[in-house]
């Protein structure tokens, strides 16, 4: 009689120590409801450091009736442990799909915290080749800024491919997600998922909400998919960085175009008059300067890249 008093014991303790973790690490890596069954947790509003352990996109997931898909997994495997961590906190349901918006290190280099899951890996086709060319770089750089926080972390690539021409639709039980790639945009390999029951997109970096967008495609092929996305009936947007948007969605698209649109024009008149990328980049956008966060850090950049793109147009 006292043994088995002591296994219950010992499993009531086990269990307590579990919800007290899970409790924790709930508070430490928050996430927010946005629609039913959706939830996101928002990255910070900067740059990778070992101070904000490289969270700084966001994360999320979705649960159907049947499993669970999720929606970027972070900066490193211990953020892709903690989104791990706090999906089981609210549901037990198996992860059917782990699916990455594109292959910047911030919304990918989590994947492998949910390696042990058997989920299935889906991205753009382009993504796998994405990975490989930057791989080298991404190691060293990161390793390097996130120290510690780096431990554990690996490029997994998807295996399931969505092209440009094909989108998919996946099933979590009683919730369809339509998976769709775009042309080059912020990158060569984006893609949106659609929650078709709640009419709630996540969007990758195809949308930036209050921090500056930054160009690492086609400044022409990113406005296109704006109007594109713009012109879908959707009741909330999730950002790949910033808050989720509900009836300000449409604004915060605007926005984002507003910057581009105003770079494109001045830029395309500096090239017009035979001017150079200096000039571009000292007296381009500067109206821009006052809306958006991390404007010095990536402004030049965006204009360097849209004046390479635009003098050969």
């Amino acid at each position: 009689m006292k043994n088995k008093t002591k296994v219950t014991l010992s499993t009531v303790t086990i269990a307590i120590s579990t919800l007290l973790m899970l409790k924790a690490n709930a508070e430490e890596y928050p996430v927010k409801q946005v629609s039913e069954g959706i939830y996101y947790h928002q990255g910070v509003q900067e740059d990778a450091n070992r101070d904000n352990k490289g969270e700084i996109a966001n994360t999320g997931f979705i649960i159907g009736e049947k499993c669970i898909a999720v929606v970027d997994t972070g900066g490193s495997y211990l953020e892709g442990k903690s989104l791990l961590e706090v999906i089981r906190d609210k549901s037990d349901l198996p992860i059917c799909y782990v699916i990455n918006t594109h292959a910047h290190p911030d919304h990918f280099l989590g994947n492998a915290a949910f390696k042990e899951t058997e989920a299935t890996f889906i991205g753009n086709d382009k993504m796998p080749a994405a990975i490989e060319a930057r791989k080298s770089f991404y190691e060293t750089r990161f390793s390097d800024i996130l120290g510690p926080h780096f431990k554990g972390t690996e490029f997994i690539e998807p295996t399931q491919l969505v092209s440009v021409d094909d989108p998919i639709t996946i099933d979590l039980g009683e919730r369809e997600l339509v998976l769709t790639s775009y042309p080059t945009s912020h990158t060569d390999n984006d893609l949106t998922v659609l929650d078709k029951k709640t009419k709630t997109l996540w969007t990758g970096d195809l949308l930036f909400v209050k921090r500056i967008p930054a160009l690492d495609g086609s400044i022409n092929g990113w406005l296109t998919t704006v109007d594109a996305l713009k012109s879908m009936k959707l009741n909330a947007v999730i950002p790949g960085h910033g808050p989720a948007q509900h009836d300000e969605w449409q604004q915060a698209f605007d926005d984002e175009a507003h910057y581009f649109s105003t770079i494109r024009e001045q830029i395309r008149a500096i090239i017009y008059d035979m001017g150079t990328i200096n000039e571009a980049t000292e007296s381009v956008g500067l109206s821009e300067k006052g809306k958006w966060l991390l404007f010095d850090d990536y402004h030049k950049r965006n204009i360097t890249a849209a004046f390479t793109e635009l003098e050969w147009e």
